[in-house]
């Protein structure tokens, strides 16, 4: 299919310079632009994220939060050639497959959807601590979440109300032993996912030379790790330096903005 109107990518805003950050938009940055999509980037506050989705847009949530409320969250699509509209990073990249199945290799190779969305939830488990806002990697993150500053006493506040147990933003921080040891059990997690990468020797992706949704997944992460965490640069090198190489890699090809 030929684009005639442009796909509305709608992206969670970083403070200035906007730049993207969040891994699941990230997956869906890259999946756009692996295609060759004729999109447009919409920029929301995160404030404005549920408004967005929910009221304007309104998409269903994908997710729940820890007490079960709805998740409204990013990415969404908005297909202006035919006004669909699709709001889960995993479902984009199958829809973008389906309708616009040029250029080949497709993003998820044939009779394999559900081994990757398997993959992605593995992945997604490995970096958030199995949460779906912050766990034990995540408290190493969230203090260098790239947060506009006009809203991010608000953002802060929301995630202080949504997760159990946290009374104040500081409780968003690991320090000192605790830091250390969950630093150390996420590279022995990597070094697992890394085992899966049984053609070094041809390239940075899971297949060697071709790129697939596979490689997305990890890099939509490695992207928030590499904005976020002050470890990035140990992490980069982990796996004789598999990680730097390809989030390099995946920005270098598929990161435009």
């Amino acid at each position: 299919m030929t684009e005639t109107r442009p796909i509305l990518f709608y992206d969670i805003a970083s403070g200035r310079p906007v730049r993207s950050y969040a891994p699941n938009p990230t997956k869906t940055r890259y999946a756009l632009n692996f295609k060759k999509a004729f999109y447009t980037t919409q920029w929301v506050e995160l404030p404005d994220v549920a408004k967005t989705r929910r009221d304007i847009l309104k998409v269903p949530p994908s997710r729940s939060h820890f007490d079960g409320s709805d998740y409204y969250t990013l990415p969404v699509i908005h297909d202006t050639s035919n006004d669909t509209k699709v709001g889960d990073s995993f479902d984009i990249a199958v829809y973008l497959d389906e309708i616009y199945p040029a250029p080949n290799p497709p993003l998820i190779p044939p009779s394999s959807v559900a081994i990757m969305r398997a993959w992605n939830t593995k992945c997604d488990a490995v970096f958030s601590g199995a949460s779906n806002t912050f766990g034990s990697i995540g408290l190493m993150y969230a203090h260098g979440l790239p947060f506009n500053p006009e809203t991010a006493e608000q953002s802060k506040s929301n995630f202080v109300a949504k997760v159990p147990g946290m009374t104040c933003w500081d409780d968003f921080d690991l320090k000192g032993e605790a830091r250390t040891a969950t630093l150390e059990g996420f590279q022995q997690d990597m070094k697992e996912l890394g085992s899966y990468f049984r053609k070094r020797d041809e390239g940075p992706y899971l297949e060697g030379k071709i790129p697939t949704y596979a490689d997305l997944i990890l890099g939509g992460w490695l992207k928030l790790l590499s904005v976020a965490l002050p470890e990035w640069d140990q992490v980069a090198t982990w796996d004789d330096g598999l990680w730097g190489m390809l989030h390099d890699t995946l920005q270098r090809e598929y990161g435009q903005e």
